[in-house]
């Protein structure tokens, strides 16, 4: 039987005003990977990720998820998202922790648009995991910038997807609220096999998470595991021979 891959890239670019934001990108992923995508400020990243929720159309190249063309694909629940710029939510938006964790839900109903019992059973277990379910009925506006960031990861996980793209998820978020993040995130990769594509700046943080690296300048430098990763020269030519070194030391 054909192995299918969850997710393929081929040959993917895209540009803003004639100039490539991400060149001739190729890469798949296979269901249960966790795939750290890290590269410097405009290497692309945010780019990648939009245009392979279609928020952005490839200029050139194709998009697969679970098997079928993009543009073909429609079952969005099984995809979790969570944006970089939480600035872009409104704070003033007048609904509740409960009711923003359930516009997950909502969404990927068909008209008329209602909630049964078992969506707001999935809306209290998605506040739990990210302990906020204290918060429920609290307005959005109310809370701080790292409990509203909690309130948009519940959202993206709270219809247990099978692949979840977090764009620097952790950002605004406090020391241990991110060590819980990051332990439940390994908790579903490891026991439910989910899919994890996680963007970061933080190399040193991926590494002991992700099974996997993908690093972008544009076009795609470096895809592989992170034993790859400490013996490739290309990463040792990008980072140093020493930071390689230390990146790789402390792995586990």
């Amino acid at each position: 039987m054909k192995h299918e891959p969850i997710m393929k890239i081929e040959e993917v670019s895209f540009g803003y005003g004639g100039v490539n934001a991400i060149e001739k990108i190729s890469f798949e992923v296979d269901r249960g990977d966790y795939i750290g995508l890290i590269g410097h400020n405009g290497s692309g990243k945010t780019t990648l990720i939009k245009v392979i929720l279609g928020l952005l159309s490839a200029s050139s190249g194709r998009v697969s998820l679970f098997g079928k063309k993009q543009h073909r694909f429609n079952d969005w629940t099984r995809i979790g998202y969570l944006p970089q710029n939480i600035s872009l939510f409104n704070p003033v938006f007048p609904g509740t922790v409960e009711e923003v964790v359930a516009l997950g839900r909502l969404s990927q109903k068909e008209f008329p648009k209602r909630l049964e019992v078992d969506d707001f059973s999935a809306v209290h277990e998605a506040c739990k995991k990210m302990g906020i379910d204290y918060l429920s009925h609290k307005l959005i506006g109310e809370l701080s910038g790292g409990q509203q960031q909690r309130v948009l990861l519940a959202r993206a996980i709270v219809n247990e997807p099978d692949l979840l793209i977090l764009d620097e998820p952790v950002n605004a978020v406090d020391a241990e609220t991110r060590e819980e993040f990051f332990s439940y995130l390994n908790v579903i990769n490891s026991e439910k096999a989910k899919t994890i594509l996680l963007v970061s700046h933080d190399i040193g943080n991926i590494r002991k998470h992700a099974n996997k690296l993908l690093f972008l300048d544009r076009s795609l430098v470096f895809y592989g595991s992170f034993e790859e990763f400490c013996t490739s020269p290309t990463m040792t030519d990008e980072f140093g021979k020493e930071a390689q070194h230390i990146i790789c030391h402390h792995r586990h």
